[in-house]
């Protein structure tokens, strides 16, 4: 079965949006400074909830667009959420969840790793390990302009 999902960046960074480059700077959630990883969301939705509940600036959300893109779904493996340590929702994110992420980076068993959301629990984002020998079987749509009601944003301030 193919699947979509949705990655949002900054439009000036849409040509290296899947190279893990700035999760690589900043480290996140799933994953230490110095190790390349993308995320992603199964849902638009839930992937606008990721970027506002982290962004420091709303005025900035008209510079973002949102990347549509499709894989199989044998290219996933999936987190057992029953085995996440307590700890792995913490805000900052903990060293355990990072180490997680950075370990299934290393080890390279599967294009993308499917995780719980935080924002979120029972919904799933996606984790994409761009140094993967199967990354190419990724397709993308053209990006588009972030659809955004203002009136979230009216809940920001």
């Amino acid at each position: 079965m193919i699947i979509t999902a949705w990655r949002i960046t900054k439009r000036k960074h849409k040509e290296v949006a899947f190279t893990g480059e700035g999760a690589e700077e900043s480290g996140g959630r799933w994953n230490s400074e110095g190790t390349r990883i993308v995320y992603a969301s199964s849902s638009i939705s839930l992937a606008i909830l990721e970027i506002l509940v982290n962004l420091q600036d709303d005025k900035i959300l008209s510079t973002y667009d949102v990347i549509p893109f499709h894989f199989s779904d044998n290219l996933i493996k999936s987190l057992d959420v029953e085995g996440l340590p307590e700890d792995w929702a913490a805000s900052p994110s903990s060293l355990s969840a990072k180490s997680i992420g950075d370990e299934w980076i290393q080890s390279k068993t599967s294009l993308i790793l499917e995780v719980p959301s935080v924002v979120v629990p029972s919904e799933i984002n996606y984790l994409i390990n761009p140094s993967h020998a199967d990354f190419d079987q990724i397709t993308y749509d053209d990006p588009i302009p972030l659809p955004l009601d203002e009136r979230l944003i009216d809940l920001l301030n």
